[in-house]
């Protein structure tokens, strides 16, 4: 029987006991906050980077996982005698951490070129656990006999059609990351206005905005129920698990089902939106 083993970074923003029931391996990014180097998922808990955001002076720098990294981990499973590799990498328009990966995999065929190990390397096109979940779901599909190819099917399948809306209640974040220009931030802070902002295939954009934050939930779901695919699962996320509650429980309100997961939006994605964040994450119609 043939060994499959699931490969991603931190960004995914898989809890540690989903990381632990479903084997799925997680190389961690290495993040400066004002001076001082840290690592994802080892260093601190998704609340305590959430302090540490509100206390930096400097928007933090998160580094890529080098080729070397990743060489390190595809050379460790030829040794244990792994066959294949799918490897999931954050959305290469927003890191290099997908080219790294693909660069570990043309150096690892120098290396080891009698291997018969197979490496996958996909692009998620997004973030946290709109690439997490999908992981997670892969993981089922192996362990209940499916070959690679539907799995590499799947995930394909998957990211061509996930979204995410998004909202955060401060733009100090977004305007020092430069996801919202200095202008926009000044004149949304000054008037009370939150943007509605979706990620899609690499891109963000702002669809909307609201005036004050109780508004921002509502548009969220509003938005959500017009785009997301009839009866499918989503899942709702944040920066305060509190908040994810009250989103769930209005989605659940008005789209008639609740999520099937919260998750805490991880390290990558809370540096560019800041210690204040809601999201929805779900299934559009297919793009590609």
């Amino acid at each position: 029987m043939s060994k499959t083993v699931l490969l991603t970074d931190s960004a995914c923003d898989l809890s540690p006991a989903l990381e632990e029931q479903y084997h799925i391996d997680i190389l961690p990014f290495h993040i400066t906050v004002d001076g001082e180097g840290y690592t994802e998922r080892q260093d601190f808990t998704c609340e305590e980077y959430y302090e540490m955001l509100g206390r930096c002076k400097e928007i933090p720098k998160t580094s890529q996982i080098t080729s070397l990294r990743f060489l390190e981990q595809f050379l460790r499973y030829d040794n244990e005698g792994v066959d294949n590799v799918i490897c999931v990498t954050i959305n290469s328009a927003g890191s290099n951490t997908y080219n790294a990966a693909r660069m570990a995999r043309s150096q690892f065929a120098e290396e080891r070129p009698d291997s018969r190990m197979h490496i996958y390397v996909i692009d998620s096109h997004t973030y946290s656990m709109t690439y997490g979940y999908p992981l997670v779901q892969a993981a089922k599909k192996l362990a209940g006999g499916a070959d690679v190819k539907t799995v590499l099917e799947y995930l394909e399948g998957v990211f061509a059609r996930t979204e995410i809306v998004l909202a955060m209640y401060t733009l100090r974040f977004a305007k020092k990351s430069g996801r919202i220009s200095a202008a926009a931030a000044f004149a949304g802070e000054l008037l009370g206005l939150r943007p509605i902002i979706t990620l899609i295939d690499d891109k963000t954009k702002t669809v909307a905005k609201v005036r004050g934050d109780a508004a921002v939930m509502p548009a969220l779901v509003q938005y959500a129920k017009e785009h997301m695919d009839p009866g499918a699962e989503y899942l709702v996320g944040g920066t305060d698990l509190e908040n994810c509650k009250m989103l769930a429980k209005l989605c659940k309100k008005e789209l008639g089902r609740a999520p099937v997961d919260l998750f805490l939006l991880g390290a990558a994605v809370a540096t560019n939106t800041g210690p204040n964040a809601v999201a929805i994450v779900y299934p559009g119609a297919p793009r590609r």
